[in-house]
């Protein structure tokens, strides 16, 4: 069992999940969970450089290095360094079903001025954030396989998390000190002491969260707009929510909060294609399932929005979908699928189910006029769906081979 160490000052109260009011925020890694930490701070991850720069192998233990003594040039006093993020989760709970994709290492220290960094080559992208509450900014170096190293260089910063099982963070100070100064490895009765921290402000509670999977969160307001895709991720790998009446608050929040900061359809799409590119390297199998969770989500617990607007949303979702199961090669080809919206109350026919996708016809050399895909009238639908019928029957025996059935819900 973890030695645990009290907080200094009781968390704040919990909103879906019980929180101790005496909880423990603090707690000793284990001799397996430094080894895992020791694994990772000094492995080899390779840095992609863009254009004709060549890739970069590097540890962790060794980016930390420089960047820490580089700030202490610049006269940035670094206060301590933390490893967050999914690969903290992954120290802690190795069979989390999180996996670890990011390296998170938080700097934290006084930004009071300007910080310059010559690295464009190797950069994937930068963030920087200043206000009333929070003042911190983000480097991302790029990696081809999905481990982007992620440099987090925090002052201040009001919500550091967004569900319990990604709240951990570990203090890495000790065991740098220890690389540095020792003459003899590491074994399990000789290893420095590593402080592993839940800022969700209950350690022991959110590690069961881990361990069993539950989805948990407090303060739910604060969450940005990306935690929907999170929550939606999370449900993907198997997590399950801690109590579901309360987690449908939660996703009404969580859904207009996204529609808050990402109001426009250009911008929603553009958040969607980069969560898609940036977490399921490896894991392209997984992307349809997602955005069918997302989807799911999105219709059931959308309450802010004009009801265009929503379909707006929805068609984008449905047709990210159906591109990446052309990709996959579930269907032969997208342009070839013709999608229909189940049609007005009025039209009494029991056939039609909520949304089906017609089945793929042939490749033809001259792709067929945009008409023959698609029909803007909803009261042409169900003329459609029988001429689809019929010539469905008269090819039935030639495209045995070639036809497939895709459930789909899309515009």
């Amino acid at each position: 069992m973890d030695e645990a160490v009290p907080a200094g000052d009781s968390p704040p109260p919990v909103d879906g999940c019980a929180l101790d009011k005496d909880g423990i925020s603090l707690s000793v890694l284990t001799w397996d969970q430094v080894q895992r930490l020791d694994a990772i701070l000094t492995g080899s991850i390779p840095i992609h450089g863009r254009w004709s720069f060549p890739t970069l192998e590097m540890k962790p233990r060794d980016i930390v290095k420089v960047v820490r003594c580089r700030m202490e040039e610049k006269r940035i006093h670094v206060r301590e360094v933390r490893l967050n993020g999914s690969a903290a989760s992954h120290v802690l709970h190795e069979d989390s079903g999180l996996g670890w994709k990011d390296l998170d290492l938080i700097f934290c220290a006084d930004l009071k001025g300007e910080m310059e960094f010559q690295m464009e080559a190797y950069v994937q992208k930068m963030v920087k954030v200043c206000n009333d509450s929070d003042r911190w900014s983000l480097i991302s170096l790029s990696n081809n396989r999905g481990k982007n190293v992620e440099l987090k260089f925090v002052d201040s910063l009001r919500r550091q998390f967004e569900f319990s099982v990604d709240s951990f963070q570990i203090r890495l100070d000790s065991l740098l000190l220890f690389y540095e100064c020792s003459e003899h490895p590491m074994a399990a009765t000789f290893h420095p002491t590593i402080l592993g921290e839940s800022v969700y402000g209950d350690f022991p509670a959110a590690l069961d969260h881990l361990r069993r999977r539950l989805i948990c969160t407090r303060s739910p307001e604060e969450i940005r707009g990306g935690g929907l895709l999170k929550y939606c991720h999370l449900l993907v790998r198997g997590f399950r929510a801690a109590r579901a009446t309360e987690m449908r608050l939660l996703q009404r929040y969580m859904c207009s909060r996204f529609f808050i900061d990402f109001s426009d359809i250009g911008e929603q799409r553009r958040k969607l294609e980069s969560y898609l590119q940036n977490h399921f390297v490896g894991l392209e199998d997984r992307k349809y399932d997602y955005l069918a969770t997302l989807y799911e989500v999105v219709q059931e617990s959308t309450v802010c929005l004009m009801g265009h607007e929503r379909r707006q949303t929805l068609g984008l979702i449905s047709s990210l979908a159906l591109r990446v199961l052309a990709e996959q090669h579930a269907i032969p080809n997208a342009a070839n699928v013709t999608c229909f919206y189940q049609p007005a109350p009025y039209v009494a026919d029991g056939n039609f189910s909520n949304y089906y996708v017609a089945q793929v016809q042939p490749v033809y050399p001259c792709a067929p006029s945009p008409s023959q895909h698609y029909q803007s009238s909803p009261h042409h639908h169900h003329h459609v769906y029988q001429q689809q019928q019929q010539q469905q029957q008269q090819q039935q025996q030639q495209q045995q081979q070639q036809q497939h059935a895709t459930w789909l819900p899309c515009n």
